[in-house]
């Protein structure tokens, strides 16, 4: 999760500035910022259990990362504003089932500092994800669906006019 969280620290702002609401951009910049405290509490956590902070390559968010260029690169509109959600909302999920199983884990092994700290980190990811889930479902994922059909209707009405129906 070290490595995974550094990785969301270079990605978070990339989302955001392809962001087209401006409420979506502003959740992501804030997430930003969640993030970059939660780099330093994983630092805290490796203190406390007399580690030293390092990570191994997180495979998992560097994949959902790298799912979510294209959309950056070939969306726009509500469209984009969709692909992002889902994307970051993968993120989030993954997120939420490792701080879960860490903070078991620490919990069992009586690390109660560590516990308590990636616990505190799975609550601000919970609550990331619920954020997400407001900002698709109060008006991007509708929008996005709308683009969508206009585009088909777009499309069909082009190729009516070539004498072909799709």
């Amino acid at each position: 999760m070290y490595d995974g969280e550094k990785q969301l620290t270079r990605a978070l702002p990339k989302m955001a500035k392809a962001a087209e609401s401006e409420e979506l951009g502003a959740a992501f910049r804030s997430h930003l910022q969640e993030t970059e405290k939660q780099v330093t509490r994983l630092e805290q956590v490796f203190r406390s259990i007399g580690e030293t902070a390092r990570g191994k390559k997180c495979d998992g968010i560097q994949g959902i990362v790298e799912e979510s260029k294209p959309a950056m690169e070939d969306l726009e509109g509500a469209i984009l504003d969709a692909a992002l959600i889902a994307g970051a909302q993968k993120v989030e999920h993954y997120e939420i089932a490792s701080y879960g199983t860490l903070a078991h884990f620490a919990d069992l092994l009586g690390e109660s500092k560590a516990k308590d700290l990636l616990g505190q980190t799975l609550e601000e990811e919970k609550a990331a994800d619920e954020k997400l889930n407001q900002i698709a479902k109060s008006r991007v994922n509708r929008d996005a669906l709308l683009e969508s059909h206009e585009e088909e209707d777009l499309v069909g009405a082009g190729s009516r006019t070539r004498g072909r129906r799709r």
